[in-house]
């Protein structure tokens, strides 16, 4: 049975590369799913978004979306045609407007079945975050996703949160779900550096043995609570003399101000996503840190992966998603409150390894092997 993987309005990222392209290079590799991605992607910097595509999925079919994403029915219309022309049957669609192509195409007979790949709660992302500042929109976007919810077929989760939520919020009473974190991209070669590699690395960028380095990467936007990372790395470089930081982010206001407040003490760099892993390990924790808001209390983020896979220890809010729970069930980290300082301590190669292998056991695709099965399973794939 031929199925599509379909997103909508969603541009390359690393994020996109480990969740879309190495998930649909995962189910046709390992599972012999016979999955084609269909990516509609903005019109703007089209060809480039395709070629970042295709070189992970050649196959892919890239297409461009009417400028306005709420705009869909073109795309919607488009996506039942090649349906029909490639006997595509069965469609994973990642969150809420492609799922409402992906319904359509069923509603139309064009497809038999539809599995909701939920990535988070958008319509209380676009409310709590200013996505979106317009009431009625919001309210739109919200019955959308009740709808992408309810009526697929088959829901993939992120977090035994978000089921929750779809739960309490849209009256949710199936049990024909799978949860799914965001998981580590499969060529990812996990490995814990010797001592004196992991030493000398870090001494290139002025790091001692003894010194602790914490560090936190991704963006600062909006729902990374930045005000509040400001305020913790404040009191642990106060309280701590030998804590280090160190910002994989783009330079911020916030981080100049740390700097200059900081000196030697705070840095900033911006590499590409390909050269994250590499400096990752040579840190002793990794932060994440959220507010407290709907959003983040469904959401998996994919920092969480990455830094148990580089062997660091987390520095994580309470009540992010199922990984605050997870770092006090494993013993992998501190979950870190509002007032007082964990005690921090340099991360010892032992630790590192157990955090490797939790992260292994725990967020690689592999892992998740008989959930993808029953995935595909569930729009009729025969095995």
């Amino acid at each position: 049975m031929k199925l599509a993987y379909l997103t909508y309005n969603d541009q390359p990222s690393g994020v996109y590369a480990s969740q879309v392209n190495d998930v649909v290079n995962y189910i046709n590799k390992e599972l012999d799913g016979n999955i084609t991605l269909i990516a509609f992607v903005s019109i703007r910097g089209f060809f480039r978004h395709r070629s970042r595509i295709r070189i992970e999925v050649p196959q892919a079919m890239v297409l461009p979306m009417i400028p306005r994403a709420s705009m869909y029915g073109f795309s919607s219309f488009l996506f039942r045609l090649i349906c029909r022309l490639k006997g595509i049957r069965g469609v994973i669609s990642r969150n809420v407007i492609a799922s409402l192509i992906a319904l359509d195409a069923k509603r139309k007979k064009s497809v038999d079945g539809v599995c909701l790949d939920g990535r988070g709660a958008i319509a209380a992302e676009w409310q709590e975050f200013s996505v979106v500042n317009n009431e009625r929109m919001v309210r739109s976007i919200h019955d959308d996703e009740r709808k992408a919810v309810i009526d697929a077929d088959f829901r993939i989760a992120v977090s035994s949160q978000l089921v929750n939520y779809w739960r309490n919020e849209f009256n949710y009473a199936s049990e024909k779900h799978v949860v799914i974190p965001c998981t580590l991209t499969s060529n990812l070669e996990i490995s814990v550096p010797d001592e004196s590699s992991r030493a000398a690395a870090r001494s290139t960028l002025g790091y001692a043995p003894d010194e602790i380095l914490i560090i936190y990467s991704g963006s600062t936007a909006g729902w990374q609570s930045f005000t509040d990372v400001r305020k913790l790395v404040e009191q642990w470089l106060a309280e701590n003399n030998k804590v280090r930081m160190l910002f994989l982010s783009p330079m911020d206001s916030v981080i100049g101000d740390l700097m200059n407040s900081h000196p030697g003490k705070v840095d900033c760099r911006w590499v590409a996503h390909t050269e994250v892993y590499e400096y990752l390990r040579l840190g002793d924790y990794g932060m994440l840190y959220r507010s407290d808001a709907v959003t983040n209390e469904v959401a998996a983020p994919t920092k969480f992966a990455e830094y148990l896979a580089a062997g660091l220890r987390v520095l994580i809010s309470p009540g992010l998603g199922d990984y605050s729970d997870f770092v006090t069930d494993k013993n992998c980290g501190v979950v870190i409150g509002d007032t007082g300082t964990p005690e921090l301590t340099p991360t010892g190669h032992e630790d590192r390894e157990r955090m490797c292998r939790l992260a292994i056991e725990y967020f690689t695709k592999n892992a998740f092997k008989k959930d993808y099965k029953r995935i595909l399973e569930s729009l009729n794939t025969e095995y």
